[in-house]
């Protein structure tokens, strides 16, 4: 597996990480506890040594999944945990932004607790707070990695603009944001950002929320709160067109690379930023097993172009990712 420097201080992470936003149940219709349990113990023994995870995953529930399985499997040397702040939610599950200095300090208590930690290797804010001046945000974090809760800071979901007005007061060691085949809103403004500034980048949704797997089919349904009941590329005419896509990028895996349309989005992203880590969503050991089939080869300029001519020519009405963002307080 290959590894990163997530900090340019030693913070090494394998670069394929497992994302935990299923784990949490919530918006994925559900989750089994055990199976999460067993995916999470035996991601080091693949390679993947970032977890990453956020409170808002279930209200507690990935991270007291995380925190639960890593100390049970005593893999707590192992492995790299990344999480998040800045969201909060009622009794009713209603999520908006919050990224305060009161309400990142109690995140970050509350996160050290449920992951059964000292420190935290990674604080991410999930999301930039309109109500909030981003400089206050950053002073907590900074005040938090000065107290020794957090090794490194990141940023998800920000502006290059953000990031500036962030930057002026704490290094940011990583940014996330959603990026995938079929997600690259971010190569116009964050990627570059992160270029020039030397940081590294969490790819979120690697997979597309498994539209890029190779294993949905135009039939499939999606149940209880599952987020893909809403997400546009979900609902035809779109989903016929993204999934046109998928079955002509699995032939030309095939054809070329003797790989998998899976393996190829993970091989990607990898390729197009070398300091970039995709993050591989996961409920069960076995949606993991694939993770060897992406190191040891690479795409070249070249196939990476005739990656994205057979994307434009079958998603012809492309959606980005943007139906997910949470509210602001005020507008909720």
């Amino acid at each position: 597996m290959e590894s990163i420097d997530l900090s340019g201080n030693g913070l090494n992470s394998s670069r394929i990480g497992l994302g935990t936003w299923a784990i949490g149940g919530w918006m994925w219709g559900g989750t089994d506890e055990s199976e999460s349990r067993r995916a999470i113990q035996s991601a080091p023994d693949r390679g993947i040594t970032l977890i990453d995870t956020a409170p808002v995953y279930g209200f507690g529930r990935s991270e007291d999944i995380v925190g639960r399985a890593v100390a049970e499997g005593g893999i707590q040397d192992q492995v790299v945990l990344a999480t998040k702040c800045a969201l909060e939610w009622d009794d009713q599950g209603n999520v908006r932004r919050n990224a305060s200095a009161q309400r990142i300090r109690q995140e970050a208590d509350d996160s050290l607790r449920r992951l059964q930690t000292d420190v935290l290797d990674l604080l991410q804010v999930h999301w930039p707070d309109p109500n909030v001046d981003v400089r206050e945000t950053a002073e907590a974090m900074a005040e938090l990695k000065q107290a020794g809760k957090i090794r490194a800071v990141g940023v998800s979901n920000f502006t290059p603009v953000q990031m500036d007005q962030f930057k002026s007061i704490v290094n940011i060691d990583v940014a996330q944001n959603p990026y995938n085949l079929f997600e690259r809103e971010i190569e116009s403004d964050v990627l570059r950002w992160a270029e020039q500034n030397n940081t590294r980048l969490l790819a979120y949704g690697a997979l597309c929320r498994g539209m890029l797997s190779g294993r949905m089919s135009v039939d499939r349904a999606f149940e209880g709160d599952d987020l893909r009941k809403t997400d546009p590329k979900f609902a035809q005419p779109r989903f016929e067109q993204y999934l046109s896509a998928v079955s002509e990028l699995d032939k030309f895996a095939r054809e070329h690379y003797g790989k998998t349309v899976l393996e190829l989005a993970i091989r990607w992203i990898l390729d197009v930023y070398p300091q970039s880590v995709a993050l591989w969503g996961a409920r069960r050991p076995d949606q993991i097993d694939a993770v060897a089939g992406v190191n040891g080869w690479a795409l070249d300029s070249d196939a990476r172009q005739a990656v994205i001519n057979i994307i434009d020519r079958h998603v012809t009405d492309p959606v980005g990712p943007e139906f997910m963002a949470p509210p602001a307080r005020d507008s909720a």
